[in-house]
């Protein structure tokens, strides 16, 4: 007779396999990471992997699932908060991407040197996809009630989350790659520099998709790099 499960079992024991798997891709990388590796790492079998997910395609589709989740809940308050104006709404949206990163620096720097691998090509791509289907909605809502509040001002409003997190992507894989290139580079200040007028940029192009009054949006200064500069210099040398 087969052994009956109970539903928070099975969860936790899934919950586990996914975790395990995640880091994995964040430390190796998808196209390296097998399914014996999984196995090793849970120290089950292949008979009890298949008990909770079908194929490695099924555990990544479930990894990139939890991602998406992961990243909603704190962002989900601020696009609900009915006492936020549109522009403190996607202020607050930035500001709290940038707080979760920088409370995770360690671990982020460490993701960024196997992110942009080829072995992550997949990865990156149904992740971005996921965040776009998740994301956009909720920035077109801002959007419009932007639109009612005469802040923000544009021509193809429903397109606006789609084009404002297309511009977030860019500006996070060039912050990714100066922030990666400090690790070889001896003088910190020209790529600081660029880290600071990258972001500006970025912000002032969203203004102006908005149509948005100048400098509404916050801009990143040398004391909020600085604390990623010295999160690289820890990483080359650690204690």
């Amino acid at each position: 007779m087969a052994r009956t499960v109970k539903p928070e079992e099975f969860a936790a024991r899934r919950g586990e396999i996914l975790q395990a798997a995640r880091r994995l891709v964040f430390t190796k990388g998808y196209e390296q990471m097998s399914i014996q590796d999984v196995l090793d790492y849970v120290k089950i079998s292949s008979g009890a992997f298949h008990h909770y997910f079908d194929s490695r395609q099924a555990l990544l589709e479930a990894i990139i699932d939890h991602i998406r989740q992961e990243s909603e809940k704190p962002l989900l308050p601020i696009f609900h908060d009915p006492h936020l104006s549109a522009i403190e709404k996607l202020q607050g949206f930035f500001d709290t991407l940038d707080r979760l990163r920088s409370a995770n620096k360690a671990d982020i720097i460490q993701l960024l040197r196997v992110w942009y691998t080829d072995d992550n090509a997949v990865v990156r791509l149904k992740v971005d996809e996921a965040v776009l289907a998740q994301r956009a909605p909720l920035l077109n809502a801002i959007v419009q009630q932007g639109i009612q509040e005469r802040s923000f001002s544009l021509s193809y409003p429903k397109k606006a989350g789609e084009v404002i997190l297309s511009l977030l992507q860019g500006m996070s894989n060039t912050h990714a790659r100066l922030l990666l290139s400090l690790e070889h580079e001896s003088d910190e200040q020209p790529i600081i520099d660029e880290i600071i007028s990258t972001h500006a940029a970025y912000m002032e192009a969203i203004e102006r998709l908005l149509g948005a009054p100048d400098h509404s949006l916050y801009r990143a200064d040398i004391s909020m790099v600085d604390t990623w500069v010295q999160a690289i210099r820890k990483s080359k040398n650690p204690a």
